[in-house]
């Protein structure tokens, strides 16, 4: 059974993403940080024979752009809608087997998480990695209490570490500097 690892991923583009983040540090700061997130989980996830990597990129055209990733990486494009909506096509879109969605923002995000994810699958049917700010890293379509107060009772769910990701400037001063940037 394959196991497929989607990379949730915005095009890095000046003033196009990290909003909040961007009035906080600046927009080229913000954007600097987008590019380097991509190609760090770019080459921390692509190599590993455990599963087989697919990104899921919007804007959907973007999905070509051999500038932020290499066209050997299996691309579809998000398509419209919420957030919720286009996790679940990015995850609809996946070949048959266990599936974890992660995004972008994580610096902390290593391979040992993205595989005790996939292990939570062998005995639950869901996993979500909850993040510091009440929300979640990997797979959920809404907050992370939403998530799991909508869910019918007959379902298991499993979860990962708890990491953070970057939305404003104070979780960016605190990350960035552990993390070498």
């Amino acid at each position: 059974m394959q196991r497929t690892l989607v990379l949730f991923v915005r095009a890095p583009r000046l003033g196009a993403g990290k909003r909040r983040l961007a009035r906080e540090i600046g927009a080229v700061a913000a954007l600097r940080f987008e590019r380097i997130m991509v190609a760090r989980l770019l080459r921390r996830f692509a190599s590993d024979r455990r599963w087989r990597l697919r990104l899921a990129v919007t804007p959907d055209k973007a999905r070509h752009r051999a500038q932020f990733w290499s066209g050997q990486i299996a691309s579809v494009g998000q398509g419209g809608g919420d957030l919720g909506m286009r996790m679940c096509r990015a995850l609809r879109a996946c070949p048959s087997g266990p599936a974890v969605l992660v995004g972008t923002d994580i610096p902390a995000l290593a391979v040992r998480h993205v595989w005790a994810a996939f292990r939570l699958l062998g005995s639950h049917d869901l996993s979500f990695g909850p993040a510091e700010d009440g929300g979640f890293w990997l797979v959920g379509p809404h907050a992370l209490a939403d998530t799991l107060a909508a869910l019918p009772r007959r379902m298991t769910v499993g979860f990962a570490e708890r990491l953070e990701d970057v939305d404003d400037a104070d979780a960016y001063r605190r990350l960035m500097p552990r993390r070498g940037f």
